[in-house]
């Protein structure tokens, strides 16, 4: 797997993510809403470790900085 995502949009995505785990587990969104965001969070988590998202590579994004 080739990086495709740069450091501002990993941190973006651990943020979001943080709001969404804290938003279902404070209970201010439950039910099926809820679930999705967690699942949505947990991908956003595991894509800023690997530094690669597979729909970035469908739709031709990058936002790795070029290496000189």
């Amino acid at each position: 797997m080739k990086k495709n995502m740069g450091n501002a949009d990993r941190i973006i995505r651990v943020l979001l993510a943080a709001v969404f785990a804290y938003l279902y587990f404070s209970g201010t969104v439950t039910g099926t809403l809820g679930i999705i965001l967690v699942i949505l969070g947990a991908v956003f988590v595991l894509t800023s470790l690997v530094s690669f998202c597979p729909l970035y590579t469908l739709v031709g994004l990058n936002t790795c900085p070029k290496k000189q």
